[in-house]
């Protein structure tokens, strides 16, 4: 199974994610952007597009790496990462299905307010314009289709632990 972590910069995907790991049994946790960073180490580069994730190879080299590691190793990929273009959500999920991997897909939402606050006093990372810039795409995600396609956890008043509890058990039940 995949327990899909989606939502914008700042919503607590990165942070959760151990959490929610050391809370399922038999659990591991894939950062698919380390597939993105792959593809951006090819040299000379690929096309830039702005994101890794509009290169057509990242999508399917997600949903491959993902049902290599669920073959290999079985039990449960926790999986933070952020997909607010709905055409690449289908592509990921359906080529999941196809090898009939059960995802859990949920999204970490906090309010706009919230969001800039935690990116902008981020002591890890320091702010990032980047991460900014995908607010407002995220905004437009989550009205069009994304709160619809997962199951909602608002972060803005809850620890990360918290959060983690909450996925957790849904998961489970």
């Amino acid at each position: 199974m995949i327990v899909w972590l989606n939502g914008t910069h700042g919503a607590g995907k990165t942070t959760t994610s151990p959490l929610v790991q050391e809370l399922i049994p038999d659990s591991r946790v894939f950062d698919a952007e380390k597939v993105g960073e792959t593809l951006m180490d090819i040299k000379p580069g690929l096309p830039w597009t702005g994101n890794f994730q509009d290169w057509p190879p990242w999508r399917p080299l997600v949903v491959e790496t993902a049902r290599h590691v669920l073959d290999y190793a079985g039990g449960t990929l926790v999986v933070p990462m952020t997909v607010l273009v709905e055409r690449y959500w289908r592509e990921i999920s359906a080529g999941l299905a196809g090898h009939s991997i059960p995802v859990r897909h949920f999204v970490l939402h906090a309010e706009q307010d919230t969001l800039r606050e935690r990116i902008e006093g981020d002591t890890v990372l320091g702010p990032s314009a980047f991460r900014l810039r995908h607010l407002e795409p995220y905004a437009e995600a989550a009205r069009r289709w994304l709160h619809d396609e997962a199951e909602v956890i608002d972060t803005t008043h809850l620890t990360p632990a918290q959060a983690a509890l909450r996925i957790a058990e849904a998961v489970k039940s």
